[in-house]
């Protein structure tokens, strides 16, 4: 057990998924900044540390078994993350896109945020897509070798990259810069809420948007927090 002082968001997160909820109504990053203690990110977001650690108390008592992602075996934490999450992505990409597009081209004109929150998109979609490729074609199956060679009891002489803390740097640092994307696009629509005469496509715009970004968070974190330390644990064991 984490004595509370030392316990991250990260731990916060991984223990129970449903507390992400709570870190995100504070504005919370608890994907690419997991690593902070509750102490730290209240005293630079100035959040009252007692109402929001009884808040997490609070969810922290309902836990959900099926969402106890900490408990899953690799592989199946893997095909999770492909069916769910990267399908996801893939499926929603050109429908948000074509909203975006739509949206710029008719309210571009009379107010630039638009065209600039379109190009924002734009570079998002490009780095996930080669970021998604990356690991369904690199790490993960180098990872799926990792967890073959331990039911086997083989050791690995030789990797692709040396170790793999190069891939999985490379994706937490993807993963950051796709984060950052995402605060000027939730700084640029006002955290997707459309005015009240917005019209019907920048509504959905905005709700596909938010839709979009909360699945990133639950997706990074499954990897950055639970998924990439366990590889890194599991190649210490596997190679020679």
């Amino acid at each position: 057990m984490i004595p509370l002082q030392q316990k991250t968001i990260a731990n916060y997160v991984t223990e129970n998924i449903k507390t992400a909820d709570v870190f995100n109504k504070y504005g919370i990053d608890f994907c690419c900044s997991g690593h902070m203690t509750i102490e730290k990110v209240c005293i630079e977001k100035n959040i009252n540390q007692i109402i929001l650690e009884k808040e997490l108390s609070e969810v922290d008592a309902i836990r959900d078994l099926i969402e106890d992602y900490d408990k899953w075996e690799l592989q199946f934490l893997m095909i999770y993350i492909e069916t769910i999450h990267h399908t996801y992505i893939k499926e929603s990409l050109p429908i948000i896109s074509q909203y975006a597009n739509k949206v710029a081209k008719v309210h571009g004109t009379k107010q630039e945020g638009f065209i600039i929150l379109n190009e924002l998109f734009y570079e998002v979609a490009n780095e996930l897509l080669s970021h998604l490729q990356k690991e369904e074609q690199i790490l993960f199956p180098f990872i799926k070798q990792l967890i073959t060679a331990k039911k086997e009891g083989k050791k690995m002489m030789t990797t692709p990259f040396k170790t793999i803390d190069n891939p999985i740097c490379m994706m937490e640092y993807e993963h950051k810069n796709v984060r950052n994307i995402f605060k000027e696009i939730s700084r640029l629509t006002n955290n997707y809420t459309p005015s009240t005469d917005a019209c019907s496509s920048l509504k959905v715009l905005y709700y596909k948007l938010k839709e979009f970004e909360q699945d990133l968070y639950y997706h990074f974190h499954l990897e950055n927090n639970i998924l990439h330390p366990k590889a890194i644990e599991l190649e210490k064991e596997v190679l020679h």
